[in-house]
C-alpha cells in the first residue's frame, strides 16, 4: 500500500470515532452519551481521539487584579497514538452556578506545549468562576478538561480610547466630580443638587456607539414640564452645553416627560433633532425602582430607550430620529446629569438627588455582567 494512503488511514483512526455520526454538540458541558454510537468513544462521549487538555491558569481560586485581562492558559492535548496533528480549542467560563457564561470561537493550537485564549466579554468584578477546554478538530470533539476556579478582577472602572466604564457603587469614579455629590455604597453616586454633575473626556471620539446607564430615585415633582432637569449630556470641549453644536441631553423633566436633543456638528434642519409636543411621552417615575437608561447613535439614527425595573425591565420608552452629518466631537466630554457654569445661557440643570451607576459609554454593546 502507498505510504500516503497508509498515514491517512491511520490518522483516520486515530483521531476519529468508527462512527461519523458521533460529532458533539457545541456545548461543553453537555456532551453526548448515547451508547448506540458505537465503538470508539471516550468516557464521557466525545469521540476525538486525544487526551483532555490541562487547564494551567487561572486556577485554584486565584483573584485577577484590577483591569487586568482573563487570559485562559491550558496544556495541549495530545493524540493517543500520534501528535502529528494539530487541533483547535474551544474555551469555557462557568458561574458559580454552573451556567455558562462565555464560550470562545475556535481557538488554534499554539506552537509550543501551550494554547492561551483572553476572554472577550466583561465578567462580574469580583465573581468566583471556573474554566474549562476541550480539543476539536474537523468538527469532532474530544474530552472535556478539569475545571480550574478563578476570582474576575474587580470592576473598578476605566477610560479607554472611545470606552468608558465606571460601576460608581464603591465609592469611587473614573470621572471628575462637580459639586456636591454622594456615594452610596452598592447603589452609586447620587447628585445632590442641580449643580452636580461628574465629567468624563474620552481620548478618542466615539462616532457611533451608546451612552447608558442605571438611575434610581427618579420622581414626579411637578403638575408640569419644569424643572427641564437633565439625566446625562455630552458635547464637544468646553463650550457651553446649551450652544455647543455637538451636544445630546436626554431629560427627565418635573412631570415625567422624556425630552432630548442630539445635535451633530450644525443647527441645520438634519444636524438638529429633538422631541417636539406630544413626542415627550410623560411617564410615572417612581424614586424606589431603577431605570436602565440608553441613549445611542449608530448609522446616522439616535434613539433613546428606558426601561423600568433596571435592564431586564419592561420599556417604557423607545423613541429615535434620523439625522445627517458625523457625531464627532473633540474633545469628545461625557457626562452624568449637565454641565454648568455662571453665564452660560440657561441654569444649572442636573436631576437633582437622582443617583446613577454602571455607566457604559462605547461603540460595543453594553456587557451583561454590569447590568445589576
Amino acid at each position: 500500500m502507498d505510504r500516503s494512503v497508509r498515514l491517512a488511514a491511520v490518522v483516520a483512526s486515530l483521531f476519529v470515532a468508527v462512527s461519523c455520526s458521533s460529532r458533539q454538540s457545541a456545548s461543553l458541558t453537555s456532551p453526548s452519551t448515547a451508547g448506540t454510537i458505537g465503538v470508539g468513544l471516550n468516557a464521557d462521549g466525545s469521540s476525538l481521539k486525544v487526551s483532555a487538555p490541562t487547564t494551567v491558569s487561572p486556577a485554584n481560586g486565584v483573584r485577577l487584579p484590577n483591569q487586568s485581562p482573563v487570559v485562559l492558559v491550558l496544556t495541549n492535548s495530545t493524540g493517543v497514538y500520534s501528535t502529528s496533528i494539530g487541533v483547535s480549542y474551544q474555551f469555557e467560563v462557568l458561574t458559580a452556578g454552573g451556567q455558562v457564561a462565555y464560550t470562545s470561537p475556535l481557538v488554534a493550537q499554539g506552537s509550543g506545549s501551550t494554547t492561551s485564549h483572553t476572554v472577550s466579554i466583561q465578567l462580574d468584578g469580583e465573581a468566583p468562576y471556573t474554566w474549562q477546554a476541550r480539543a476539536v478538530y474537523q468538527g469532532i470533539s474530544g474530552p472535556v478538561s478539569a475545571r480550574a476556579s478563578f476570582f474576575a478582577p474587580p470592576t473598578e472602572g476605566y477610560i479607554k480610547d472611545n470606552e468608558l466604564y465606571d460601576p460608581l457603587i464603591n465609592g469611587k469614579t473614573v470621572g471628575d466630580i462637580h459639586g456636591a455629590v454622594k456615594f452610596i455604597p452598592n447603589v452609586g453616586i447620587q447628585m445632590v443638587d442641580s449643580k452636580s454633575y461628574v465629567e468624563y473626556r474620552l481620548p478618542k471620539t466615539l462616532v457611533d456607539g451608546e451612552y447608558s446607564a442605571i438611575y434610581t430615585n427618579l420622581s414626579v415633582i411637578s403638575p408640569n414640564e419644569d424643572p427641564k432637569w437633565r439625566l446625562m449630556t455630552m458635547r464637544e470641549g468646553n463650550a457651553a452645553i446649551n450652544d455647543n453644536i455637538y451636544r445630546m441631553s436626554v431629560d427627565k423633566r418635573g412631570n415625567g416627560a422624556v425630552a432630548w436633543r442630539f445635535v451633530s456638528g450644525n443647527n441645520g434642519s438634519g444636524e438638529y433633532i429633538e422631541t417636539i409636543g406630544q413626542e415627550r411621552e410623560v411617564q410615572a417615575f417612581h424614586e424606589a425602582l431603577d431605570y436602565f437608561v440608553q441613549a445611542s447613535w449608530r448609522g446616522g439614527y439616535f434613539n433613546v430607550l428606558i426601561k423600568e425595573n433596571g435592564f431586564n425591565g419592561q420599556s417604557l420608552y423607545n423613541r429615535g430620529k434620523f439625522y445627517d452629518r458625523l457625531y464627532q466631537p473633540l474633545p469628545h466630554m461625557i457626562f452624568i446629569g449637565s454641565p454648568y457654569a455662571p453665564g452660560d445661557r440657561g441654569e444649572a440643570s442636573t436631576v437633582a438627588e437622582m443617583i446613577a451607576r454602571q455607566i457604559w459609554v462605547s461603540p460595543n454593546a453594553r456587557p451583561s455582567g454590569i447590568n445589576k
